[in-house]
């Protein structure tokens, strides 16, 4: 066979950028961003979509999405490390967020951002002392969410609350559903946090003494066992279960988060889905932030702040709020107006921001699942055993105050 001196020539030039794109490909800086949320159906190939916009605006950085399972992701993350290693970027939930400040695992943020950006209000709950470890990656508020065939007319207060419940219980449905076992610690305590945030009452003072006996605290868990025995609740039933039962048609009322609003968007789309302010005394509702840190073992941090400089743009926070559904971001973002009349409940989502609160105990963030412990069975004294909620919460604050302290 005879090769000619042209073809010779060519196959030496696809040589020469073949190695040359390789080498392109090696000079690259690749960081790596660990999140659950790359391990969730749906939204988690949309967010790899999004990180792949950054990848291909760039020629010299590359961002690697690590998908960790919910159920492993703080252990998997927390040991490496713990170990000098770990992913670049890490999305973290809060309690495991001010864990890893606490020791000393995550990079002060201060010089990684630019400043004069108009966060959304949540951001103020990231700093720890008078640093910046984290920026908001998603925040989800927490309202009424209504079926509008149920219940045609949102509730203002509390009191019209516990009638539309009662009235739109019948012909095998429930009027509204929340969490009351521990078998759901987790979201038994979002669903207190709610009801004791609505009256005014929170877990803490400004100087950092627990308050679990508040006056406002007792008339947020008084407020919940009347709605547990309104005769309006499906009891026993777990978030799965009545969840089903909304976007079925047999639950009239929920107070839930962003999320599963669009789930029930999602599973029920000709269901006349309504959301408004949750009907209590103050406006303070439970929030849902998950903020983005970067671990102090890396390697990259000139990289790191090219990416986070790239998602805090305009366009990109946009792009993100639009696939994280009702959730917002770090900075505020308005919603395209097409969103906004697809789906109006989600301006009440939006507007609940200002005014949303960490299910966490402010100064003991550490320490809020030994607190939690305590209150939880407290409220279920109350709920099951039919105990007075000033005794059964100062008792809880005796327990608290001799079991935990702040540092």
């Amino acid at each position: 066979m005879v090769v000619s001196r042209a073809s010779l020539g060519r196959v030496a030039l696809a040589f020469v950028a073949l190695g040359a794109a390789q080498a392109s490909a090696q000079q690259k800086t690749v960081i790596t961003f660990a999140g659950a949320t790359f391990a969730e159906a749906g939204r988690g190939d949309k967010l790899r979509a999004w990180v792949e916009q950054f990848n291909k605006s760039q020629d010299k950085i590359e961002v690697q999405p690590v998908t960790i399972p919910f159920s492993t992701f703080a252990n998997t993350v927390f040991t490496q490390m713990g170990g000098g290693g770990g992913p670049d970027l890490v999305r973290l939930d809060q309690t495991d967020y001010y864990a890893a400040v606490e020791a000393n695992r995550l990079l002060p943020m201060d010089d990684l951002v630019k400043p004069g950006l108009k966060w959304s209000a949540p951001d103020k709950f990231l700093k720890v002392g008078d640093k910046r470890f984290g920026i908001p990656f998603e925040i989800s508020n927490y309202v009424l969410i209504l079926n509008g065939a149920l219940v045609p007319n949102p509730p203002k207060d509390f009191d019209a609350f516990v009638d539309a419940a009662k009235a739109a219980t019948k012909d095998g449905n429930y009027g509204f559903a929340f969490r009351a076992t521990m078998a759901e610690r987790a979201g038994f305590w979002q669903d207190v946090c709610n009801y004791v945030y609505g009256f005014g009452g929170r877990w803490s003072d400004d100087a950092g003494n627990l308050t679990l006996n508040s006056p406002k605290v007792i008339e947020g868990v008084a407020a919940y066992k009347r709605m547990y025995d309104a005769g309006a609740i499906p009891k026993g039933a777990d978030a799965a279960t009545y969840r089903r039962m909304f976007w079925e048609g047999k639950l009239g009322m929920e107070i839930d988060n962003g999320g599963v609003a669009t789930i029930f968007y999602t599973q029920s789309p000709t269901m006349k889905l309504v959301a408004a302010p949750s009907p209590f005394p103050t406006k303070a509702q439970g929030l849902i932030l998950a903020p983005l840190a970067v671990n102090a073992n890396t390697k990259s941090k000139d990289a790191v702040k090219t990416f986070l400089g790239w998602m805090l743009e305009p366009e990109h926070q946009a792009s993100l709020q639009q696939l994280l559904g009702a959730s917002n971001v770090a900075t505020v973002v308005p919603r395209p107006e097409a969103d906004l009349k697809d789906r109006p409940w989600l301006a009440v989502f939006d507007a609940q921001t200002e005014n949303s609160v960490p299910q966490l105990v402010t100064g003991y963030e550490t320490k809020t699942p030994e607190i939690q412990q305590i209150v939880l069975e407290a409220v279920l004294r109350v709920l099951q055993a039919g105990q007075d909620p000033k005794r059964a919460m100062d008792d809880a604050q005796r327990l608290a105050s001799s079991r935990v302290s702040r540092k």
